[in-house]
């Protein structure tokens, strides 16, 4: 594994890039009958060689590598979210760049926090289960493959995504 490799993780609603996460988890196996604080603060000891890490946002860069090693580990994590999770999915072409403006359009209309993001990335698009692009994920539920659903569509799925 590549210890210098970027990860990018959610830390109090941001999304962050972590360099030699993985790294860290591989290292953190080692460590095997420790409680979570332990494992949690040997994650942080090891990552903030590599990473800056501001001082006020320590605890919440502690759990966010917590959850990290356990959802690496295949156990049941609760993500950690503000506000709604948009992935449009996707290699750049026209009908997913138009995609992502009307999410952003609509996001910003109705006023709602949300984090968006455009995966490229053809494998990790297959790994999310869609075969057929543009693809819309939301609150990481597959509510669209093959088509971009237009924005009155869009305005609908957030309203019920925000509703739960």
């Amino acid at each position: 594994m590549n210890s210098n490799e970027i990860t990018q993780i959610s830390i109090a609603g941001l999304k962050i890039g972590i360099t030699g996460l993985q790294a860290a988890i591989e290292a953190a196996q080692a460590l095997a009958g420790a409680s979570e604080e332990e494992i949690a603060q040997f994650l942080f000891e090891y990552l903030k060689k590599k990473n800056y890490i501001p001082g006020a946002a320590a605890d919440e860069y502690r759990q966010a590598f917590l959850r990290e090693y356990k959802k690496a580990r295949g156990e049941a994590v609760v993500e950690e979210r503000r506000g709604v999770s948009i992935k449009v999915l996707g290699p750049g072409c026209a009908a997913c760049r138009q995609l992502e403006q009307n999410i952003m359009a609509v996001v910003a209309e109705l006023g709602l926090p949300a984090d968006i993001e455009h995966i490229t990335d053809i494998k990790e698009i297959a790994r999310l289960g869609v075969v057929s692009t543009p693809g819309l994920m939301i609150n990481d539920e597959l509510k669209a493959a093959g088509h971009a659903p237009n924005r009155e569509k869009l305005k609908k799925l957030l309203q019920e995504a925000t509703a739960r």
